[in-house]
């Protein structure tokens, strides 16, 4: 069987681009060659863009029903400075944020994509990509044969394959990365001290977080140069990290109920979006240092972007992929900049501030595009 696009990669980013994809009437295949529902590596904060997709799409209600809590302020910690607690503003489809368990979105989006006509086949490894006499791609190469396409899309991660075989180009690349080490600890038994918000947390060259999540839940993380981290070797050590910047904060002695997880880095990378038969999405075109807690929202994003780039382009329309990555990179450069001057971790004090309002700039960008095809959506229902 011939399908019009083959997805590689069914997390966030490549089960929402499938999902868009079919219920635009495309016929889609996803693989994936992890098993279903397993949990990865991620602190999992949604920002506002990103409840707006879920939103926009009819799946945020599925986020909310799995137990995830709403996320009602954020409060920004600096050396030497009083916390900042800023309410978190309702929007259009974004009364609070969230932040749901891979295990809990990765499966949310996966079931919508079947639900909209997506085929999926987990525990496949995609192994290299077809080509046709001019080079262009046609399909992949499996451990179970090879499966014809008129698109493949890439959404296997910063390591991507299909970006490797492809051959994309490197447009940037960040210098610095973010080690990060992270766990769950309860929270439950005292409400205020979640305070129904996520904490950001800064000290001199080293950050952590605390982000409420299901089951009364908090993830709870640290992060700084890989060098710093690895001689955090013991729990008492981050424990005493975190409490150099959040003194006294109920996190600091709570209860751990899940093992410490871990990212050692890498530094963010900007890859060519798309070349003849083939598309990247997600990590797979577009990694940024985690300190950036935008990787997910990403996603969402240039999913929908992607998706409606790639429907124009079967139904004939050549220039819509080239100007999905000409869009992906003007969004993705500020990002990728600032978070990896933040990955430093070169700043000591409060010197972060601006650094995190520049940040903050580059989201709002993100958002106002984001209600801008909502808009052309409404006006074409």
């Amino acid at each position: 069987m011939s399908y019009d696009v083959i997805v590689v990669g069914a997390r966030v980013a490549g089960a929402s681009t499938a999902m868009l994809l079919a219920r635009a009437g495309a016929r889609v295949l996803l693989l994936d060659r992890g098993r279903r529902g397993a949990d990865m590596v991620s602190t999992h904060a949604l920002m506002r863009a990103g409840v707006l997709q879920l939103s926009r799409w009819g799946l945020l209600e599925r986020v909310v029903a799995a137990g995830t809590p709403a996320i009602t302020s954020t409060t920004f910690r600096y050396p030497g400075e009083a916390p900042v607690t800023v309410a978190i503003r309702p929007s259009p489809g974004v009364e609070a944020l969230y932040a749901p368990r891979r295990t809990v979105l990765d499966a949310i989006l996966v079931d919508a994509a079947v639900e909209a006509g997506v085929e999926v086949r987990h525990a496949t490894a995609v192994t290299g990509l077809l080509r046709d006499d001019t080079g262009r791609v046609r399909g992949v190469r499996t451990s179970g044969g090879d499966l014809a396409a008129r698109y493949v899309v890439g959404a296997d991660g910063v390591r991507s394959l299909v970006a490797a075989e492809a051959g994309a180009a490197l447009l940037a690349a960040g210098r610095h990365r973010s080690a990060v080490r992270y766990t769950y600890v309860d929270l439950d038994a005292d409400a205020d001290a979640a305070g129904g918000g996520t904490q950001w947390l800064y000290g001199d060259g080293v950050a952590g977080g605390v982000i409420p999540t299901g089951g009364g839940a908090s993830c709870v993380f640290v992060s700084s140069t890989p060098a710093r981290l690895g001689r955090m070797r013991s729990e008492d050590q981050w424990r005493a990290a975190l409490s150099e910047m959040a003194p006294g904060h109920p996190a600091v002695d709570a209860r751990r109920v899940d093992r410490f997880h871990g990212w050692s880095g890498l530094p963010g990378v900007l890859r060519q979006a798309s070349g003849p038969g083939w598309v990247l999405v997600g990590d797979a075109g577009f990694y940024k240092d985690p300190m950036s807690t935008h990787g997910i929202t990403d996603a969402l994003r240039d999913a929908e972007l992607a998706a409606n780039a790639v429907v124009a382009a079967l139904a004939g329309d050549h220039s819509a992929l080239p100007a999905f990555g000409h869009l992906r990179d003007e969004l993705a450069r500020p990002m990728l900049d600032v978070s990896d001057r933040i990955a430093s971790y070169s700043w000591r004090g409060a010197g972060v501030v601006p650094l995190v309002k520049e940040l903050s700039v580059a989201m709002a960008d993100e958002v106002v595009l984001l209600e801008g095809l909502a808009a052309v959506a409404e006006g074409a229902a």
